[in-house]
């Protein structure tokens, strides 16, 4: 399988009033085309500052990081970013809010009807149709969240990158948008990058998890496949043994090895 990101020998530090501060220290992994891969770990271990950096919202220190080949040095349309809050415009329709990202990036290659069309598909991807003329004021935190993740998608990413998209929601929510995402990555086959705090939404979503040391100078600990079936249903997995002995791993990793090493 091809590797569409590939993280190589990658660094960052920040300089604060108190001097340099390691946040990341040598780490290298792949991300394989059409694969969702969590990044997991304790607060503080550079999770996210390693997602900016796919994204290319920051520069490595040391190290490169690639993107179909080529060198990510800014931000890119084939990387679209969910994050943890909507970032939606508040006095824009969530219409409005997909639009901005379809008329910016195909004013030139698709006609004014072809981009709302774009963007009406796009909002009933994540069941939104209904409420496209409302404003952010009007929606429920789960339904701004599928409107940020419909504007992602409208872009056409090769990856989708997602920064705790539903750390913010209730439980409920949170299940629906994540059956969401499953349903969607396989109906598109977009490579999916995804930062939690949530085990059993790593072993739920990913078909591998890369387990983070704790910062400071933060690296890869190990990286676990999960070797469940698709398409997944979390009722079915409640009772599986093998979702359980997945999970087991990730928490013995983080409160077990973790705990050693500090």
């Amino acid at each position: 399988m091809q590797n569409i990101i590939q993280v190589q020998s990658v660094s960052q530090r920040f300089h604060t009033s108190e001097g340099e501060f390691l946040a990341l220290d040598n780490v290298s992994f792949n991300v394989r085309a059409g694969e969702t891969l969590s990044l997991i770990g304790h607060s503080g271990c550079g999770k996210s500052t390693l997602l900016n950096l796919i994204a290319g919202l920051t520069l490595p220190s040391d190290g490169v990081l690639l993107c179909d080949n080529r060198e990510i040095a800014g931000p890119g349309p084939e990387r679209a970013m969910v994050f943890q809050n909507h970032s939606l415009l508040p006095w824009l329709t969530a219409q409005e809010n997909v639009a901005l990202a379809v008329d910016h990036l195909f004013q030139h290659s698709m006609n004014r009807a072809e981009r709302r069309e774009w963007i009406e598909h796009n909002l009933a991807r994540v069941q939104m149709s209904h409420a496209a003329h409302k404003r952010p004021a009007e929606l429920s935190g789960g339904m701004k969240q599928r409107v940020g993740i419909a504007r992602a998608l409208a872009m056409k990413p090769r990856v989708l990158l997602m920064d705790e998209p539903f750390g913010a929601l209730d439980a409920l929510t949170r299940a629906h948008l994540q059956d969401s995402v499953m349903r969607i990555q396989q109906e598109l086959n977009t490579t999916i990058v995804l930062i939690t705090h949530d085990v059993d939404e790593a072993v739920l979503l990913s078909d591998r998890v890369l387990m983070m040391t704790n910062g400071p100078a933060a690296t890869l600990g190990e990286i676990l496949t999960i070797d469940l079936p698709r398409p997944r249903s979390r009722v079915a997995l409640a009772d599986a043994p093998r979702y359980h002995q997945l999970r087991q791993q990730i928490l013995h990793f983080l409160y077990e090895k973790q705990r050693h090493a500090a």
